[in-house]
């Protein structure tokens, strides 16, 4: 069984059991969300594609821990002008492990 979630304008495909990071969510380290943008569910009784969601569908996780990732940098530069620009940013992110695909009607 598995199903398409969208958290954080992004889409994931997910099976119960499985670790993976998605765009911070506000929730603490042990707690439980639920991910109720259920884009696709594929079970025995078939495969089933939501316009735009699956009613009834949802996805029970864990959080497993908030973090960020590796800094990237960005560099800006101009010839001849002495423009020289550097940033850094880290993106936030929340690990979760799926616990439930709960299928709906």
């Amino acid at each position: 069984m598995y199903a398409v979630v969208r958290s954080g304008g992004k889409q994931y495909t997910v099976r119960e059991g499985q670790k993976f990071a998605v765009e911070r969510l506000e929730a603490e380290p042990g707690s439980q969300v639920t991910l109720d943008e259920v884009l696709l569910v594929q079970d025995d009784a078939g495969t089933r594609v939501g316009t735009p969601r699956v009613p009834g569908a949802r996805v029970e996780a864990e959080v497993i821990e908030q973090g960020r990732e590796a800094k990237v940098l960005i560099y800006k530069y101009k010839s001849k002008v002495r423009y020289r620009r550097r940033r850094g940013h880290r993106q936030p992110y929340t690990y979760l492990q799926v616990q439930r695909i709960v299928a709906g009607g």
